[in-house]
This record gives C-alpha cells, sequence and structure tokens, in this order.
C-alpha cells in the first residue's frame, strides 16, 4: 500500500518525492534519478494543493466533444 502524500512536510528540502519510499536526498535508493525530485510544495508553493479545485463558471460540469462532429484540419 502506498504511503499517504504529506501535504505540508517540515523539511521537504530533506526527502526525495519520486516514490513512495520517500529516500533521503543524499541516498536515492530506487533509482528514479541523478537528482531527488521536489516536493509540489517546493515547486508551486504553499496552496499548492488548491489547484485546479474550483468549480467550472456557471455551475455545469464541463462536456466533452461530440465524438460524431468533425472538425476542419485548420482548427
Amino acid at each position: 500500500m502506498a504511503k499517504k502524500f504529506p501535504i505540508h512536510p517540515a523539511h521537504p528540502e530533506r526527502n526525495c518525492w519520486g516514490c513512495d519510499q520517500y529516500c533521503a536526498a543524499d541516498s536515492l535508493a530506487c533509482g528514479n534519478g541523478s537528482d531527488r525530485t521536489q516536493h509540489p510544495m517546493e515547486l508551486f508553493g504553499d496552496d499548492w494543493a488548491q489547484w485546479g479545485l474550483d468549480e467550472p463558471a456557471g455551475g455545469q460540469p464541463p462536456t466533452a466533444a461530440d465524438p460524431h462532429q468533425r472538425q476542419s484540419p485548420g482548427g
């Protein structure tokens, strides 16, 4: 089972966030890469978990395009 992903870790710079192991930044045991993967809080700020949660304008969910309707090649 996957570990629960921390929303606001105290010291995100100390771990690699690329997999469920959360290795220390200087060990990288999983071989995920040569550098550690940053926590979203480091990249996008403290409010990163709230992004994209707004309700669409008009209160209606977005609808998918009709798959039978063809678009012209130019757009």
